[in-house]
């Protein structure tokens, strides 16, 4: 992946860009018992949502792996119930097959949502206004909306990834061709991968399949994401939550996600060891060059044990912190 300008990461930091939503997928869940299923299938409350409503879950196995990330919204049509589940397109047929395995004497039917099939991320500070600018709804994080145009119907989503405003909007091929054309007329620039990778490293979002895995080498649980949103712990059962309620009541995981600040060259190899005073202290999982205005920074994001991480904190004791090396270079928790 190419490294972004300074003034493409500004453009969305500041004012507004547009991309592709390349890396983004809807799995459509109907039928009479769609609420209680699907909630005893995630591990945030599902019963809970409102028509329009959408919350961030994670997808475990009866270990407490996780096996899937994804944003659950309830369609706006009151009765029955019924959701879409947004994902990345990298992960939608192994959640629908692992969510498929435990239908069993429920109505309830999975299908891709293919009146959405083709979609635009608005990105920046200024989106709201670009939405106003084209007739469209300006809806709060989480929230789904279906809005009318002359040219079809088209699903506004609000994700919630980060500080920067991101909306996705999904429809037919044809819809969305038009969309973008009208994006054009407004002279919203078109940014590209690198720089919305940029973003998602200076806000420390952890992305699914970097910095949250299943794979046999990596078997990583809820609470070492430091992903807490994603968590409800009052909402009744659901598969992995015994693991999860053990971690909660011992009050504490041995690693957690961490930001990192790098000083050195980008890791050949991802993910790579962090080790302090030569002994294992962590992991970086993903790390880039970011064009920040002091100039192009090396950031990371990754795993680092609670241990390591205290002996690492620079700004509460400079004087006896401990160094945190990775091959290349130096890791700086970011606070």
């Amino acid at each position: 992946m190419s490294t972004p300008d300074h003034q493409e990461l500004a453009q969305l930091q500041q004012a507004v860009g547009c991309a592709p939503a390349q890396d983004s997928a809807l799995l459509r869940i109907t039928g009479a018992d769609a609420t209680r299923w699907l909630n005893g299938m995630v591990t945030n409350s599902i019963q809970s949502l409102q028509p329009g409503e959408g919350n961030y879950n994670f997808l475990l196995n009866a270990q407490g792996h996780i096996q899937g990330d994804a944003t659950v919204y309830r369609e706006p049509d009151p009765e029955p119930a019924s959701f879409l589940l947004a994902t990345s397109g990298a992960q939608i047929e192994t959640i629908r097959n692992h969510l498929e395995r435990f239908i069993i004497m429920d109505d309830v039917e999975l299908q891709p949502a293919e009146n959405y099939s083709d979609g635009v991320l608005i990105v920046g500070r200024q989106a709201p206004a670009v939405l106003e600018s084209l007739g469209l709804p300006v809806i709060d994080p989480l929230r789904l909306v279906l809005a009318d145009t002359p040219h079809g119907q088209l699903l506004l989503l609000s994700p919630a990834r980060g500080e920067t405003p991101v909306y996705e909007l999904r429809s037919t091929a044809a819809t969305i061709a038009d969309l973008r054309n009208n994006l054009q007329r407004l002279q919203i620039p078109q940014v590209s991968a690198a720089a919305l990778e940029s973003l998602r490293l200076l806000e420390a979002r952890p992305l699914f399949g970097k910095d949250i895995r299943n794979a046999e080498s990596a078997h990583d649980l809820p609470q070492e994401t430091a992903q807490t949103h994603a968590l409800h712990f009052a909402k009744g059962c659901y598969l992995g939550q015994e693991i999860v309620e053990r971690i909660r009541s011992r009050g504490q995981v041995h690693r957690s996600f961490t930001a990192f600040r790098l000083q050195g060259e980008v890791p050949a190899e991802l993910p790579a060891p962090i080790t302090m005073a030569g002994k294992p202290a962590g992991e970086l999982t993903s790390a880039a060059l970011v064009p920040l205005p002091e100039g192009p920074t090396l950031l990371g994001l990754g795993y680092l044990r609670q241990e390591a991480r205290n002996a690492a904190l620079r700004e509460q004791s400079p004087d006896t912190a401990q160094e945190l090396t990775y091959p290349g270079g130096v890791a700086i928790p970011r606070p």
